[in-house]
């Protein structure tokens, strides 16, 4: 091999080391525009999607409406001892002279009256009576409800008290018609000392005020024992007149406080019926009968 042929192989073979070196180079910078481009995509991505959660968040908690509930019907209550006509009153209680208006810290959330009656025959005998109204109005409250279901509650948890009243013999119930949203009659017989004495309950429900109605009689000292049947009817026309009296008290026709149902809803008088109302006519109911009730000299 000449020395001429030996020089063109050896220049030959730098041109091709060259060219691979050139090759390489190429290469290695179009990788890292792409490599940066990528990079620069993921970091995008990660950036929008949190944005886009925080932004997804932020609008569905201004979404959220706050809870509301419906204004109670009722924002007042009649007087309890007028609640009761004076005809009523006589043909219930004739001998009253007076009710006696029981002990509230709120009259217009709750009240009751009572009425006695001792129809005094000497040696023939005497008949006695008892009445006894009280009522006790709830307001729609956000976190427990509105007014209405507060009082139908109250209504159900006063239906089974009466069912379940101590010493009660031959308990009967039936519900009563034409007597505000609800109502129920509960009678038994109740035995003392004294002579049996006839219990008539009558539960209702307007809207959200409950009206819990009273009613008991007896013949003492030989005295035949009232008619049941007519005590139960005189006490459910005494109970619609005091629903009645209700709604008169919130002019005429009732309806929504105010007139305005989306009205926001006011705070409870009370987280629960307080035990003076709950109790009141429950504890006359039982107390009153086991008095002796005194002759007329």
């Amino acid at each position: 091999m000449s020395e001429g042929t030996m020089q063109r192989r050896a220049q030959r073979d730098q041109r091709d080391q060259r060219a691979k070196r050139l090759n390489r180079v190429l290469v290695c910078a179009a990788a890292v525009p792409v490599m940066l481009v990528a990079a620069g995509c993921s970091s995008d991505s990660g950036s929008g999607d949190s944005t886009d959660k925080a932004a997804n968040a932020a609008a569905s908690a201004s979404a959220s409406p706050s809870p509301t509930v419906e204004a109670a019907a009722y924002d007042k209550l009649p007087e309890s001892c007028k609640a009761l006509s004076k005809k009523t009153l006589k043909d219930l209680v004739p001998k009253s002279k007076s009710g006696k208006e029981g002990k509230s810290d709120d009259i217009s959330t709750r009240g009751s009256c009572s009425w006695n009656s001792l129809d005094n025959n000497g040696v023939k005998g005497s008949q006695f009576r008892w009445l006894n109204v009280s009522m006790l109005r709830f307001e729609s409250d956000a976190t427990r409800g509105s007014g209405d279901k507060l009082a139908q509650q109250y209504y159900e948890k006063q239906v089974q008290d009466a069912q379940a009243a101590e010493g009660a013999k031959g308990v009967k119930s039936e519900p009563v018609s034409g007597t505000g949203d609800q109502a129920t009659a509960v009678r038994y017989d109740l035995k003392k000392k004294e002579g049996t004495f006839k219990q008539q309950t009558i539960v209702t429900r307007v809207e959200n005020v409950v009206v819990t109605l009273d009613y008991n009689g007896a013949g003492l000292a030989g005295d035949k024992s009232p008619s049941a049947d007519e005590m139960a009817k005189d006490a459910k026309k005494a109970a619609k007149e005091a629903v009645a009296a209700v709604s008169d008290a919130n002019g005429a026709g009732g309806g929504k406080a105010s007139g305005d149902p989306s009205k926001p809803a006011s705070k409870s008088p009370s987280e629960e019926p307080s035990k003076e109302a709950s109790q009141g006519a429950s504890k006359d109911s039982s107390a009153s009968p086991s008095k002796t009730p005194s002759k007329k000299s």
